[in-house]
């Protein structure tokens, strides 16, 4: 068993490097101009992990045939291009990321538990 103050020790440096890599930023960019370079990154990646996450969330839905030959699973892709569609919906509708996310979230295990 590891002793307290050790986990305290290690609880503090997680802490304060998290917290560093937080304030960072902000120290940096303070009185000058953001580098078109991050303001390009800060616009293009966020739809970009989006799309990856989606397509990483949908593959398990296809399954592996033998040479070309694939088959879907309908009973996993349907109710997640459900919750997609859902989560879309309310991202466009309303333009709240957590309520967008939540919403999807919760209609996709209701579609699995109780639909699908």
């Amino acid at each position: 068993m590891i002793p307290t103050s050790k986990l305290i020790v290690i609880i503090l440096v997680a802490s304060l490097s998290t917290f560093a890599t937080r304030v960072i930023p902000f120290a940096i960019f303070t009185n000058r101009e953001v580098p078109k370079i991050v303001k390009y990154l800060g616009d293009i990646l966020p739809p970009a992990i989006i799309g990856i996450l989606i397509i990483y969330c949908i593959k398990s839905a296809y399954l592996g045939g033998s040479g070309a030959a694939f088959s879907i699973d309908i009973n996993s892709l349907l109710p997640q291009l459900i919750g997609i569609a859902i989560t879309s919906a309310m991202h466009l509708w309303k333009k709240n990321t957590l309520l967008s996310i939540s919403i999807g979230t919760v209609s996709y295990m209701l579609l699995i538990h109780f639909v699908f």
